[in-house]
């Protein structure tokens, strides 16, 4: 089982219990059907907007054990809330170039 760790919409924190991705990633379901059933090791937020706390935050789950890193679909999906992040490219690609090509990035998780 792949170890991930999920960075979420901190602006969403409080309408959102992340119920969802804890029950899709073990059963290796939405995004976590491209990694198989996978462990939540870390579970945080981007640190507020424009999301400059991510990379380091990727970067300590990873140190942790985690070997993907998921941004959860509140970040480029905008669930719950209806707005997606003006930010998730770069934050996304920032996050990408840190970690290097053996950290698996998902995109969204539900």
């Amino acid at each position: 089982m792949i170890k991930v760790g999920i960075i979420r919409c901190q602006q969403t924190e409080d309408m959102c219990p992340g119920t969802t991705d804890f029950k899709v990633a073990p059963e290796g379901k939405c995004a976590f059907a491209e990694t198989g059933p996978a462990e939540i090791v870390g579970f945080i937020s981007c640190g507020g907007c424009p999301g400059k706390k991510a990379v380091t935050r990727a970067a300590m789950m990873v140190q942790r054990g985690a070997q993907a890193i998921a941004f959860a679909s509140c970040i480029k999906n905008g669930n719950p809330i209806g707005f997606p992040c003006p930010h998730a490219e770069k934050m996304i690609e920032a996050v990408s170039k840190k970690l290097g090509t053996e950290i698996k990035i998902l995109t969204w998780t539900h």
